[in-house]
Formats: structure tokens, C-alpha cells, sequence
């Protein structure tokens, strides 16, 4: 078959009256080939399709779409590295381009728009905000947001750090705000919160699955290259950065998070353009499916582990912190969060300090080396040798006086001389 550029010429010449012969003559082509296009005018339609050739790459096809399908995460780089001890001996080149474009037809499917249920999901995502000092650096900001599916009630608040600790507390405020928490919450591929897939299944942060246990949600991470699954929660953050943070004077975070919520609220009022209703009237009917709070908020400070030393010290972060002296040689559990530390052993609660500024510091409870102090069995051990040596201290040679006394007798020399010639004899 021609290129269409050819079969749209063989109709035009035809039109100006030229014959079959004259056409094949100037356009170089085989004169049944003009005929076939004449008699055949559905022909124009259909462009020439080259028989695409073979690759190297074609046999691996398979193995990269199983790859791909597994975790879309896998780069090109990776596949390639993994495609040569199965015999490629193509090019980084053909296998970057194919992922790429397996990739891209990923990105294209199309999709049916979704409404979940009443209390049924929440989207959460984290956004950047920045501030312009007056010295003319520029100051970072997080904004968290959630937003319950069916309603489309957005929580938000800016902090200052992304870390775990501040992200649960967050969770906690905004299920505080809500009057309940979801079934499910859908989370973007963050490392925070996503780990990656472990034989098969999604794995996740062992503290947000913890967290999730005790709120009763089910945490779900959304698929890679499919933006359009958390649509809810992306949409909102245009809608923040544009509708509240530009052209905001920003005086400080605890007044930001103020205005931010009050102007939420007020945003509550208007009617939701996809779902054609207030977005308060529609909470009002999700906010009865929501589960009940836990009655024990979950504690999001961080988990270390510290074997107490023979000094009575756990060490964190270039400090030392004294505890009871009869756990020597346990493993303690501390739990830390912003600049306060709580030592426990055995969900006992034992002491509570303030983490200084700076390190090399020996902080201290005195009730610790008091008991110690006042332990008579350990002070028996530690000084008076224990029961091996019945109580008793031991006794220390003197190096000033001899081990043995022995009695020396004082002769005249004449003596020594008189044993070194009989020795000689």
C-alpha cells in the first residue's frame, strides 16, 4: 500500500483528467497500483502501516510489563541491569525508551470518576508553602491536608517539619475536627508512610501501622502513575495556595493555622463543583458514619531502645541520663518527642526528662543515686568482696614494708672472702 500523501495524489490527478497511464508515468508508481486506487476509493482512508522490526528487546517484553505491573517504582536502569543476566545484549538505550513508553500507556488509560461512600475514605497528601523574611531568605513550610471523599471537608494545617511524629499528630487533630475517623485513608507513595512491596504486599510503616490499629482505619497507598485516584486531595491544594496562601501576610505559624481554619469554614459554605451541594450539608449526613474516636489518644513520640550501663546511665544523642541502678544490663524503652524524653521498662513509667541543648551532659534524677546509696546489699558487693570472701576487706600489701620478715645477720667482710677462696681451692 502507498502513503496516503500517494493515494490522494492518484485521486487528484485523476479529477484533472489524466489517465491511468499518464498518472502512473508521473507519479512513478506501477499503473494497476493507480487502478487498484480508483476502483477502491475506501483505500484513501488507510495509511501505510511498515512492518514494524524486530528487536532485541522483543523477547523480554513479558518480563518488563510483569516488572512494570509489580512496581511501577522499577527504573529503567534497574530492568536493563536485570535483563542482562537473562541474555540481552541490547543497549541501555532500546530498554530505557520501551519502559518509558510502557510507562506513558500506563499514564493514558482512562479512567470512570468515583464517588465513595459516607465515611467510608480520606485522602491525605503533604504540600510546600514558603515565606520571604524580611532579611530576604526564605522560610519552608508543610501544609497537611485531609479531605473526607464524600463530603469533600478538607482539614489543613502548616507545620514546620515532615517527620513522622508531626504527621500522626496531625491525623489526630484532623480526626479531632472531623468528630470521628474514616475506614480507609488513601496516601500518596511517600517514604514516611510507604515502605514498598515485600512478596507481593504493601508494606508500611510500622508505626503508622500501630497508629492505624489503634484509630481503626485501614491505611491504602495510591497506585504510581494514576495522579488521577487522589484527585480530591491534589485539587484542594491549588485550591489552598491560590484561594488563602497568595498574597497572605504571613506573621507567624500559630496565626496562619488560625486564619487557615476559619477560612476552610467559611469555604465549607459554597457548593462543591462536582458534587453540586454545600460541602457542610453533605458532611452533616457523612459525619454519622464515621467511626468513634479511641477514648486514649495514640502516642506518636518516637521509639529508642538504650541497655541501661554499670553507671546507671542510658546514652541518647551524646547525653547520658541516669535511671534506678537495679536495671543494670536491661534494655529500656525511650520514647522522645520534641525536647521531652520518658524512660519506661516494662510500660512502667520511671522518669521524665527535658533533653538539654547540646551534648557531653550527665542529666540526672537524684532520687536514682540516693536509692543507690542506700542500698546495703549492693554496697556490700560492690566494696566489701560478697559472700566469697565471707565480709571481710581484703588486706593490701604495703609497698613501703616487706612481704616476709626475715632476720639478717651482719658479718665482717674478711668472712665473704674467706668462702670465695675455699671456693676456689
Amino acid at each position: 500500500m502507498k502513503q496516503l500523501e500517494d493515494v490522494l495524489d492518484i485521486h487528484s490527478l485523476k479529477r484533472q483528467g489524466l489517465s491511468q497511464r499518464r498518472i502512473a508515468i508521473k507519479l512513478g508508481i506501477h499503473r494497476q497500483t493507480v487502478k487498484k486506487y480508483l476502483d477502491h476509493p475506501e483505500l484513501v482512508q488507510q495509511v501505510n502501516q511498515r512492518r514494524p522490526r524486530a528487536s532485541k528487546l522483543d523477547p523480554y517484553l513479558d518480563q518488563i510489563r510483569t516488572w512494570i505491573e509489580d512496581d511501577p517504582d522499577y527504573s529503567a536502569v534497574w530492568i536493563y541491569d536485570h535483563l542482562v543476566p537473562l541474555g540481552f545484549t541490547g543497549s541501555y538505550e532500546i530498554v530505557k525508551r520501551k519502559v518509558h513508553t510502557i510507562k506513558e500507556q500506563k499514564q493514558q488509560i482512562a479512567y470512570i470518576r468515583f464517588e465513595t461512600e459516607p465515611g467510608y475514605q480520606a485522602q491525605v497528601d503533604f504540600g510546600e508553602f514558603q515565606v520571604d523574611r524580611p532579611d530576604g531568605s526564605v522560610a519552608k513550610y508543610y501544609a497537611f491536608a485531609m479531605i473526607l471523599g464524600y463530603s469533600r471537608k478538607p482539614y489543613g494545617e502548616l507545620i514546620e517539619h515532615c517527620d513522622l511524629p508531626t504527621f500522626l499528630d496531625c491525623h489526630i487533630r484532623a480526626f479531632k475536627y472531623f468528630g470521628g475517623v474514616p475506614r480507609e485513608i488513601l496516601y500518596d507513595r511517600m517514604r514516611s508512610v510507604f515502605i514498598g512491596k515485600i512478596a507481593g504486599k504493601i508494606k508500611f510503616n510500622a508505626t503508622l501501622t500501630g497508629f492505624a490499629l489503634h484509630y481503626g482505619f485501614t491505611p491504602v497507598v495510591a497506585p504510581a502513575y494514576a495522579a488521577w485516584v487522589k484527585g480530591k486531595v491534589e485539587r484542594p491544594y491549588h485550591f489552598i495556595r491560590e484561594g488563602f496562601w497568595r498574597g497572605y501576610s504571613f506573621t507567624s505559624l500559630v496565626r496562619a493555622n488560625h486564619d487557615l481554619l476559619a477560612w476552610l469554614k467559611m469555604k465549607d459554605e459554597r457548593v462543591h463543583g462536582t458534587t453540586h451541594e454545600k460541602i457542610n450539608t453533605r458532611f452533616e449526613r457523612e459525619r454519622s458514619f464515621l467511626q468513634t474516636l479511641p477514648r486514649q489518644t495514640f502516642d506518636t513520640s518516637y521509639r529508642v531502645y538504650r541497655k541501661v550501663q554499670k553507671d546507671c546511665t542510658v546514652r541518647f544523642e551524646g547525653n547520658w541520663y541516669v535511671v534506678d541502678h537495679t536495671l543494670i544490663g536491661k534494655t529500656l524503652l525511650l520514647r522522645v518527642k520534641d525536647t521531652q524524653m520518658r524512660i519506661f521498662h516494662d510500660d512502667h513509667l520511671l522518669v521524665t526528662y527535658i533533653i538539654p541543648v547540646g551534648k557531653g551532659q550527665l542529666i540526672q534524677d537524684p532520687r536514682f543515686y540516693a536509692a543507690l546509696r542506700q542500698d546495703q546489699a549492693m554496697n556490700r558487693r560492690k566494696y566489701q568482696g560478697g559472700k566469697n570472701h565471707k565480709g571481710r576487706a581484703k588486706l593490701t600489701i604495703s609497698p613501703l614494708k616487706p612481704r616476709y620478715a626475715l632476720d639478717v645477720a651482719v658479718r665482717p667482710v674478711y668472712v665473704y672472702d674467706q668462702v670465695v677462696a675455699r671456693g676456689n681451692r
